[in-house]
């Protein structure tokens, strides 16, 4: 009898220190345990609810022969690339040339003509370029008078300044209400001389263009555009005084630059280089020289006596 009691007694203590050891094991896990497992992030309630914001709408598709088509009489005079054949052709021929062999190596489609300061040329450049472009193999080209405190071109065309740039910047027309092509019957032009050239005036001059040239929706049009077109030619304001040129050529593939012979100073071409410095900077066009430099690093064009009221 005693010894089943004693047996008895035994499986109680072993039973006993069992336990208690099962006990200070799970004291021991526990506090790793809970340690090692970090919280689940609670939802965001708000940002569940808050509706999608709506991705933004491009530009509808222009379509080239939609168009309107408007009288044009362009300014001879300040035109010299309408001209059949001459030394003023020749020049803008070469230059026409450069800009072609430098896309066989380089993407370039979309030029913005700029200068340091007014009365350099630079409308005289863009006007003439674009139409020397229009000229060869019926390129389609696109001109842009992106120069909104001062608009010139529209006079040299002959035509109406808008609805234009600035309307399309301010949301208040589309790319194809803004677009315009010379109607070859009123043109006073030679028969398919203009036909393959579009233009976008500035619209109305705006105090705002700094804020307008810096708008997104530009870059937009060029974007629009570009696939209708084999070059696309912009003018713009002069770049050491307002930063409308700047913002402009972002969109740009590569910007031309142009100085006048005998008047631009040295420091002002230097510093309209800077400020292009996150541009693909083309080169210099000397305009208005008497004696054309034979450095090949600039493209020359000896100028009009009587351009000088519309020079920019």
């Amino acid at each position: 009898m005693s010894k089943i009691y004693e047996a008895l007694q035994r499986a109680e203590r072993d039973r006993a220190a069992l336990d208690n050891r099962g006990s200070a094991v799970a004291e021991s896990i526990a506090p790793t345990a809970v340690l090692e497992h970090e919280p689940f992030p609670q939802p965001d309630v708000q940002s569940l609810s808050e509706e999608p914001k709506p991705l933004p709408v491009p530009p509808a598709r222009v379509v080239v022969a939609n168009v309107a088509t408007r009288a044009w009489t362009p300014s001879f005079a300040h035109l010299p690339a309408l001209q059949a054949r001459g030394v003023a052709v020749e020049q803008f021929r070469s230059l026409r040339s450069r800009m072609q062999e430098f896309r066989d190596l380089n993407t370039l489609k979309s030029i913005l003509i700029g200068s340091g300061l007014p009365q350099e040329g630079k409308t005289f450049i863009a006007a003439n370029l674009a139409i020397s472009f229009a000229r060869h193999k019926s390129s389609r080209v696109l001109l842009i008078d992106g120069d909104m405190r001062r608009s010139t071109l529209h006079h040299l065309l002959g035509c109406a300044s808008g609805p234009g740039l600035t309307d399309y910047l301010e949301g208040n027309a589309s790319v194809q209400n803004i677009l315009q092509r010379p109607n070859s019957t009123e043109s006073g032009v030679p028969q398919n001389t203009l036909d393959s050239l579009t233009f976008i005036g500035a619209g109305k001059d705006s105090d705002k263009a700094a804020d307008l040239s810096g708008n997104h929706r530009f870059e937009e049009l060029i974007a629009a555009v570009s696939p209708m077109f084999d070059w696309i030619v912009i003018d713009s304001s002069p770049v050491n005084l307002v930063a409308d040129a700047v913002n402009l050529a972002r969109a740009c593939d590569g910007v031309l630059l142009v100085a006048r012979g005998g008047s631009t100073k040295f420091e002002a071409a230097q510093r309209a280089t800077s400020e292009f410095k996150a541009s693909n900077i083309l080169g210099f066009v000397l305009n208005a020289v008497t004696d054309p430099v034979k450095n090949g690093n600039y493209y020359t064009y000896d100028g009009y006596d009587n351009y000088d009221s519309l020079a920019k």
